[in-house]
């Protein structure tokens, strides 16, 4: 699907550019106007209902339940070969935990299959006085056929990753390219207008 197929579906977008079309919309009214295996790729963060400005705060359960929601429209919209990532953070239960990871509340809820959790390093934040100061969340990838997705691994090795003596009976053991990146991303976080060079 392109984006003239999407824009004729869900209408005039909020902001338009050669190659991209941002929504206003809720997420599950505009699933639902798009046909079955449209997209090749989702890539979403969503509320952690923590309580943040743009929240509506919902009691557990019902936040679960969303998600599951919005989870089953995406992996509907998905191509067979297509992916989905998730990025998640944690939440309080009262009486039972400070911050367990969401993707432990709703890992029976995904249809997908996870390839692999890929932890997010992001260097600066909250400080603890009774906990060690978070800096991580996770990056969940999904895909919807197991034995058929896609991964251009080269196009993301690290090429700045040298292999001296990397040698076996004369011949170079690893790949010219570069090293396959871990699982480990380290990037900050972008929390404010001055993060994106805005005053």
């Amino acid at each position: 699907m392109n984006l003239t197929d999407i824009s004729k579906l869900l209408g005039k977008p909020y902001f338009q550019a050669s190659n991209c079309l941002i929504y206003n919309l809720d997420c599950l009214e505009a699933m639902t106007i798009l046909p079955d295996e449209s997209i090749n790729l989702t890539v979403t963060s969503p509320p952690y209902n923590i309580g943040k400005e743009y929240e509506n705060l919902l009691p557990l359960d019902d936040y679960i339940n969303w998600c599951e929601k919005w989870i089953t429209e995406v992996y509907r919209l998905t191509l067979c070969d297509g992916a989905f990532w998730l990025n998640l953070g944690y939440l309080s239960i009262e009486n039972r935990a400070k911050a367990i990871p969401i993707s432990y509340l709703i890992w029976d809820k995904i249809p997908f299959y996870l390839i692999q959790e890929i932890v997010w390093n992001y260097g600066a934040g909250v400080a603890g006085s009774k906990f060690f100061s978070p800096r991580n969340e996770k990056f969940l990838w999904y895909v919807k056929n197991s034995e058929a997705y896609i991964f251009n691994l080269d196009d993301i090795r690290d090429p700045n990753v040298k292999y001296p003596n990397q040698k076996k009976n004369g011949k170079i053991r690893v790949n010219p390219l570069g090293k396959n990146p871990t699982d480990v991303w380290e990037f900050p976080k972008v929390t404010s207008k001055s993060d994106f060079g805005i005053d």
